[in-house]
């Protein structure tokens, strides 16, 4: 196991997608972030269930990051509650495991 993790979260609009990715990357809270169009989301939220196009954010960082991770997702994000979940990366590529770290250490530039 690595101290990588794939985090995962969804936005209502490319727009909305585009911009918490490039604040995450600007940030240095994330190394890479994937935005996958067209998801379709069925979803229960105050009691109602609802279904909703939104653009999945596959988001590449590191442990050690994932706090500061959470606090800037919930500051760009519009979503009164925004999905923010974390996969464990179990191996990988030595080269692009340290391209993560490198790209999530030291201040944003």
């Amino acid at each position: 196991m690595t101290d990588k993790i794939l985090a995962l979260s969804t936005c209502g609009s490319g727009d909305e997608a585009e911009r918490v990715a490039r604040g995450l990357v600007e940030s240095r809270t994330a190394a890479c972030v994937n935005i996958v169009p067209g998801v379709r989301s069925i979803y229960r939220w105050k009691g109602v269930v609802e279904d909703a196009r939104e653009w999945l954010l596959i988001i590449k960082t590191t442990r050690a990051r994932f706090d500061d991770l959470r606090v800037e997702l919930v500051r760009l994000h519009s979503y009164e509650v925004p999905e923010c979940i974390a996969l464990p990366v179990l191996d990988g590529l030595t080269s692009y495991l340290d391209w993560i770290a490198e790209a999530t250490t030291g201040s944003a530039d």
